[in-house]
This record gives structure tokens, C-alpha cells and sequence, in this order.
């Protein structure tokens, strides 16, 4: 195949000297186009000479000379092009061969060399792992031998037999420890001997301080049993003086009798030997709490068997001296109140500890030892009780911790620690007792008042019934009775009543220490004052910001009607604790101590419910004042205000009594009449006839069948009083529809039939009656009638009264 020409530049070929300019024109203008020269110049030139024919025709065979040559070059690369597509299809289909060739010559090479490499890799795996567990077999009996050993040294180390541990361990780092393959494991082994060993060496040592801690709550433990044997000795002593009084006072006693057994005791409570012939405090390991001195005396013992008795010995003071520091330590993160049992107790259990091994040790520390830590421990003590009470400012809390010290001053005495400098610390802090409890018992009453959901209470058992109800003697009837049973006070009422009780024998407890027997009257002056200032107050307080519903109030007015009889169960619960015979506290009893709360609550009571009828009361604006015949069904308002007070009565009688109930009636009842009598003079009812006084009349009258209908609750006085509720309007009615309206003028009529009216009502409201004839046109056909006699009457009675007016 020839070369292909490439294209080069053109160059004109050099004219003769003799050609004419026309032919030079032409050779430039070639020479322009081949090498792709702006020809703009010879455009303007030849328009310019005025020939552009010249130009033209230069450019045609310009063209003509092109022609030919692209043919000749496209003709030599024809062929070529001819020869080189005829190459290329032969090769196409030898390489299709070729490609078919090769796609199967690779599949058969991968069926057959797959299986092969599998079973290549198979064998390579499995020569390995034959080879790693032969190692790791030869290799595991080594070390099953040595971990054998170690094990065995474990369990000797764990039964306490250390001989034989030390055995296992001079095999092992003799036979085992060269031998063994595993690096790891050698370098262990030669770490943890020498630290085995040395944890045997420390092993008797360690067990005198686990029994160091151990002995701390144990102490603790004994501390608080020896306390609690005094506060039941105590307790046995009161319960003694209470028989004496409940037996006094026997025949007031309306509850079930009760049994009384007297059991005699151990006056040492915790002396030496229990009641089977048991150490409470054992020098084996089972002592009844636990209480075991085996591993200090074995310790002491392998100390004196080394010689080194008093290095032991002064290594036990210096540590028992250590955790009774650490006993001393009141923490700042919890109050006191709550952690003073425990600290009483620690102590407490800690010198009865000391007592035990100074008399069993055989000289492990001696009496002046034991002596300078109770001076110790007293100093600390008087100190802590000093700061806090100082700082306490809750009674029942000072109260609390006094109890407790002097239980524990009675409980260490019995081993003959002196704790006299305890007492007087108590002793400096009984001025401040009554203030603060009054105090505490203002914020707890307040409390419990706010919790109050002003709900009936709902007792399900007979043991709630018997803790809110007759613990206060708050009981109606002896008889007990169905559960569940919902109480016609609510849950604030017992609340405050255990309350009240708590102050009384916080109050009691305090003033009958130091053995006073005469302080009821104390007891009553602050009694009365937690009554009558504290609790009445937080009543008011309550009635004025938190009672918002009709509910609310008549809860509240139950309660206060509960609370009477409560406030009767103080005082005589006061004086029986005093031990003062109930007939002489019955004597000097003083009114109700919470009357203002009473009377506010009623008259709270009394308001909403004023406020609820006057919701109704106002449909009186749509009473027809000049009706044309009388109505006999009563009107809308006193139907609804009947409907209403109906519902009220039903539901007020399950809480309030009798008496209250009638009470607060009675003052909605004259509410209701006063608003009728308003309603009559009111400048919006500018006249009303007769008819429309006989519509009020029976209005009137439905409110008074109303009281009747209520005979199963009220007693016939309570339903007279009810009823003089209503005197003003009835009497005003009476007064309209009298046929001698006149005789009020009589004073012994008026006292007797109209003693409610005001003379300046009477005279308002009788103007605006209009007699039923005084109609429009009326007149016309009764100008010549007589006048009607009530109205002649009616009208002398305005002039006389505006006379005297």
C-alpha cells in the first residue's frame, strides 16, 4: 500500500518575466487562498478598478485547478482505503476463531483445576491443624498438670489450710515452672507466688481487721437492743400508769375492754445469759446477733505465740481508738434527726463491746484504756448534743433525740459508765421545748390543711375506722359500722386530730421528765393556746383562701362540727395522761376554742349558697307584675329554688348536723324572702296587681311546704324557726292580699302579724299595688261605683304611714 500525501502548503509557481500583470494577479491570489489569507483586500481592489469580472474569473479557476487535484488525491486514497477494509475483515474472523478458542480452553481448564485447588487448600488447612494440635496438646498437659497445682492451692487457700497451699506452691516452682511451655503463664506464676505468700503471711492479720469491721455493725446492732430493752422497760412502767388510769376511769369507757397480762423480765436485759442459757455476746461464732470474739482472742493468741503481745496489743487500742473517732463523725449530708439513733446506738454498742473483752480477754487492754475513751466519747458527745440543739428549731425533733439520750445515759449506766454530764446537756434545752413544738405544729397543721381535698373520707376496714374515728372518740353511736364506710368529715379532720394528740404527749412526755407529777394545767394553758390560736387560725386562713364551692364549704362546715367533739377528746386525753381524774378536767373545761372558725365556715357556707339561690332568684325579672288571673303552679324562680334546695338538703344531711344544717337554711331562707321583698320594691317593677301577689303568695307557700316536707330531719321548734325565715315576705303578702291593710296601723296587730315589715317598705311597695278594675277604659263604666273598700283602706294606710314617716 503507497503512502498517503499529506497536505503541505501551496506556492504559486514564478511567472515569467513576460506574463502580464493579470496573470501575477492571478499566481497572488492563489497564493492568498492556499494559505488561508484575509482576500478582503482583493474584493476592494477589484470593485475599486471596476473589475470585478477579472476577480471572479481568477477565483473559477482557482477552483478548477483545486478540483483536479482533490480528484487525484482522492483516487490514490481510495484504493488505499479499498485494501485496508478488505484486511480488517479477514483478521475479524480469525480473531471470532481465536476468541472461541480461548473461552473454551478456560472452561475446561477451570472445571478441571477447581476441584484440584480445592482439595489443595483442604490439605494445607489440614496439615496445619494437625500440626498446631499436636503443639497445643503437648502443651496442655504441661500447663493441666501445673493449673492442677494452682487449683489445689486455691482450695487450700480457701479452706484456711495454708500448710498445704505452700506445699502446692514449692511443687509447682520447683517441677512445674521450667517446664511449663507457655510464656504467659511462667511469668505469672513467678509474679503471684512471692504475692501468695505473702497473702498467707497477712491472712491472720487480715481476719483480725475483718472482725475490726465486722465488730463496727455488730455494735451497732447491739447499741440499738440495748437501747430498745430500756425504751421497753420504760415503756412497761407507762403502760403500768395507764392501766391505773383507764382502771380509774373504767366506767367511762365505751369502746371494747381490754386484757391486760402483766410478763416479768430480766431487769439486766442484756446481761450475760439469755433466757435459754446462751451468751447474747459469744466468744465462739454464734452468738445470738452474731456477736463473735473468736477471731480477735485467736489473733491475740498467734501474736503472743510470735512474741509480739504488745505491738498486737497497741495495734488494737490504736484501731478501736480510730473507729470510734470515726463514730464520732456526724454527717453534714443527712440530718441528724435521722442519723442520731444510729450514732447513740454506735457508741452505745461500742462500750458494751469494750466492757465485754476488758472482763473475758485476759489483758488485752486494761480499765484505764477503756476509761479514757468514755472520756473521750462523753466529751464528743456532750459537744454534738450542744451544736444540735442549738441549731434545731423543731420541738417533736429535740424531743426525739432527748428521749433517745436519756435511754442511752439508762443503758450505759448498767455497765458503770458515768454519763451524768449527758443529763445536764438535756437539762439546759427544757425552756426552749414548748415554742418550738407549738411552732412544728403550726407548719404540720398548715400542711395538713392544704392536702385537704375537701372530700368525704372513705374507710374500707374496720381498722381505719377504728385510727381515725375512734382513736378521737369522733364516734356518734357505739355501734360499728358497714364497710366501706364514708365519713361525713374529711381526711384533714383526723389529721389534725393526731396532730393535736401528738402535741399533747410530746407535751406530756417532756413535762413528766425529771419525774414532775403535777403539770396538767401547763399542759391545758398550751393545749388551749395550740387550739384557739394555731389551729383556729389555720381555719380561718383556710375558709378565707381556699373554700370556693358550695362542696368545699359544707365539707368544711362538717368538719368544724366534728371538731367540737374532738377538741372534748383533748382535753380529757390530756388530763388521763396527766393523771388527772376526768371529773376534775371536766370541771375547768372552756368553751369551743375554735367558734370563730365555726361561725366562718357556716357563714361562708351560708354566702355561697345565697350566692347559688340568687343565680335562680333572678328569673323573678320574669314574673308578669299585671297578670290577668293568678297563677296557681307557683313561678318559674321558686320552682327552681325549691328543685334546688331539695337537692342541697339531701345532700347536706349525710355530713352536717341537724342543727348546723338548720342553721344555714334558715339563713338562705331569709335571704330568699328578703330577695322577694326586694324584688317587689324595686324601681324595675313599677306597678303589680292583685293577681300578681296571689302568684307570690303561692310562691310563699311552696317555700313553706318545702320546710314542712323536711319533718323527718328537723324537729317542730327547728321547723317553726325555718319557717319565721320566710316572715318577712309572707307578711308583706299578708299584708297586700288583707282585706284591712289598715290594721297595721294597729301596734298590737303589728307586733303580732307583721313584726318583720318596715314601715318605709310598706309604704313603697303597697303604692305599686293597682286594684284589678283599674284597667284601661275602666273607668268609663264605673265612674259612678263606689270605691273599692281594701283600696280606700289600702291608701289610708300609705297616708298614715307617710305621716309618720
Amino acid at each position: 500500500m503507497s503512502s498517503t500525501n499529506s497536505r503541505r502548503k501551496v506556492t504559486p509557481a514564478v511567472a515569467d518575466s513576460g506574463d502580464s500583470a493579470d496573470k501575477l494577479d492571478q499566481i497572488v491570489l492563489s497564493s492568498t487562498i492556499c494559505n488561508g489569507e484575509d482576500l478582503a483586500p482583493f474584493v476592494r481592489k477589484a470593485f475599486a478598478s471596476g473589475k470585478p469580472e477579472t476577480l471572479l474569473h481568477h477565483l473559477r479557476a482557482f477552483s478548477k485547478s483545486k478540483e483536479s487535484e482533490i480528484e487525484e488525491v482522492c483516487k490514490a486514497h481510495y484504493q488505499d482505503f479499498i485494501l485496508a477494509v478488505d484486511d480488517l475483515r479477514s483478521l475479524l474472523s480469525d480473531v471470532d476463531s481465536l476468541k472461541s478458542a480461548l473461552y473454551e480452553s478456560n472452561s475446561k481448564l477451570q472445571s478441571v483445576g477447581l476441584p484440584l485447588l480445592s482439595s489443595l487448600d483442604a490439605f494445607v488447612e489440614a496439615r496445619t491443624v494437625s500440626r498446631n494440635l499436636n503443639l497445643a496438646l503437648d502443651s496442655v498437659r504441661a500447663c493441666v498438670h501445673t493449673i492442677d497445682l494452682c487449683s489445689r492451692a486455691n482450695k487450700h487457700l480457701e479452706d484456711g489450710n495454708f500448710y498445704m497451699a505452700l506445699k502446692c506452691l514449692d511443687s509447682i516452682e520447683n517441677d512445674c515452672l521450667d517446664k511449663t511451655p507457655s510464656s504467659t503463664l511462667k511469668r505469672m506464676l513467678e509474679k503471684n507466688i512471692p504475692d501468695i505468700r505473702s497473702h498467707i503471711e497477712r491472712k491472720v492479720s487480715k481476719e483480725f481487721g475483718d472482725w475490726l469491721v465486722d465488730i463496727r455493725a455488730v455494735s451497732r446492732t447491739l447499741g440499738q437492743l440495748a437501747i430498745s430493752q430500756a425504751s421497753s422497760a420504760r415503756q412497761r412502767e407507762e403502760d403500768l400508769r395507764i392501766k391505773q388510769r383507764q382502771a380509774e376511769e373504767q366506767s367511762r369507757l365505751s369502746l371494747r375492754d381490754c386484757v391486760y397480762v402483766l410478763e416479768e423480765e430480766d431487769e439486766d436485759g442484756l446481761g450475760a445469759v439469755g433466757g435459754d442459757g446462751k451468751d447474747l455476746y459469744s466468744n465462739g461464732g454464734g452468738g445470738l446477733l452474731g456477736f463473735d470474739l473468736t477471731p480477735l482472742y485467736r489473733a491475740y493468741h498467734i501474736h503472743q505465740t510470735l512474741g509480739l503481745e504488745d505491738r498486737f496489743k497497741h495495734y488494737y487500742f490504736e484501731n478501736r481508738k480510730l473507729q470510734l473517732t470515726s463514730d464520732f463523725q456526724v454527717s453534714s449530708m443527712t440530718p441528724f434527726l435521722e442519723s442520731h439513733q444510729t450514732f447513740f446506738a454506735q457508741i452505745a454498742g461500742f462500750f458494751i463491746v469494750e466492757d465485754r473483752i476488758f472482763r473475758t480477754s485476759g489483758g488485752l487492754i486494761s480499765k484505764m484504756e477503756v476509761e479514757n475513751l468514755w472520756e473521750t466519747a462523753m466529751s464528743k458527745m456532750c459537744s454534738v448534743l450542744e451544736d444540735q440543739f442549738s441549731r434545731m428549731q423543731t420541738a417533736n425533733h429535740l424531743l426525739l433525740i432527748k428521749d433517745y439520750v436519756s435511754l442511752l445515759g439508762v443503758t450505759l449506766r448498767r455497765y458503770w459508765y458515768p454519763v451524768e454530764p449527758l443529763l445536764d446537756v438535756l437539762s439546759k434545752h427544757r425552756d426552749k421545748y414548748h415554742e418550738l413544738l407549738i411552732s412544728d405544729c403550726r407548719k404540720q397543721i398548715t400542711e395538713a390543711l392544704s392536702a385537704d381535698k375537701f372530700e368525704q373520707m372513705l374507710m374500707k376496714k374496720e381498722y381505719e375506722y377504728s385510727m381515725n374515728v375512734l382513736s378521737f372518740q369522733l364516734q356518734v353511736s357505739d355501734i360499728i359500722p358497714a364497710f366501706p364506710f364514708v365519713a361525713p368529715f374529711s381526711s384533714t379532720v383526723p389529721d389534725c386530730c393526731r396532730i393535736v394528740r401528738s402535741f399533747i404527749e410530746d407535751s406530756v412526755s417532756f413535762m413528766s421528765y425529771g419525774g414532775q407529777l403535777d403539770f396538767y394545767d401547763v399542759v391545758k394553758k398550751y393545749l388551749d393556746r395550740l387550739l384557739s390560736e394555731v389551729l383556729d387560725g389555720a381555719l380561718l386562713k383556710l375558709i378565707s383562701t381556699s373554700v370556693h364551692g358550695v362542696s368545699q364549704a359544707m365539707q368544711v362546715a362538717a368538719n368544724m362540727a366534728v371538731f367540737e367533739r374532738a377538741c372534748d377528746f383533748f382535753f380529757r386525753h390530756a388530763a388521763q395522761l396527766s393523771g388527772i381524774p376526768l371529773r376534775m378536767a371536766e370541771r375547768g373545761r372552756r368553751q369551743f376554742p375554735l367558734t370563730k372558725a365555726r361561725e366562718s365556715a357556716e357563714e361562708t357556707l351560708s354566702g355561697l349558697l345565697k350566692t347559688k339561690v340568687d343565680g335562680f332568684m333572678m328569673l323573678i325579672e320574669n314574673v308578669n307584675w299585671i297578670p290577668d288571673e293568678p297563677l296557681q303552679n307557683g313561678n318559674e324562680y321558686v320552682n327552681e329554688v325549691i328543685i334546688y334546695l331539695e337537692t342541697l338538703v339531701s345532700t347536706a344531711q349525710q355530713i352536717l348536723p341537724v342543727q348546723v344544717l338548720k342553721r344555714v337554711l334558715q339563713d338562705v331562707l331569709s335571704h330568699i324572702s328578703v330577695t322577694i321583698v326586694g324584688a317587689l320594691q324595686a324601681d324595675s317593677v313599677k306597678r303589680f296587681n292583685v293577681n300578681a301577689v296571689m302568684g307570690i303568695d303561692v310562691d310563699i307557700k311552696l317555700l313553706e311546704a318545702f320546710v314542712d316536707s323536711q319533718a323527718p330531719i328537723f324537729a317542730e321548734e327547728d321547723l317553726n324557726q325555718l319557717k319565721a325565715a320566710l316572715s318577712e315576705a309572707r307578711q308583706m303578702i299578708n299584708l297586700l292580699l288583707s282585706s284591712h291593710p289598715e290594721n297595721f296601723l294597729n301596734a298590737v296587730i303589728r307586733e303580732r302579724s307583721y313584726y318583720s315589715l318596715d314601715h318605709k317598705k310598706v309604704v313603697t311597695i303597697s303604692e305599686k299595688l293597682k286594684d284589678t278594675s283599674d284597667r284601661l277604659f275602666g273607668t268609663f263604666g264605673s265612674r259612678t261605683m263606689k270605691q273599692n273598700p281594701k283600696k280606700k283602706s289600702l291608701d289610708t294606710l300609705i297616708k298614715r304611714l307617710r305621716d309618720v314617716s
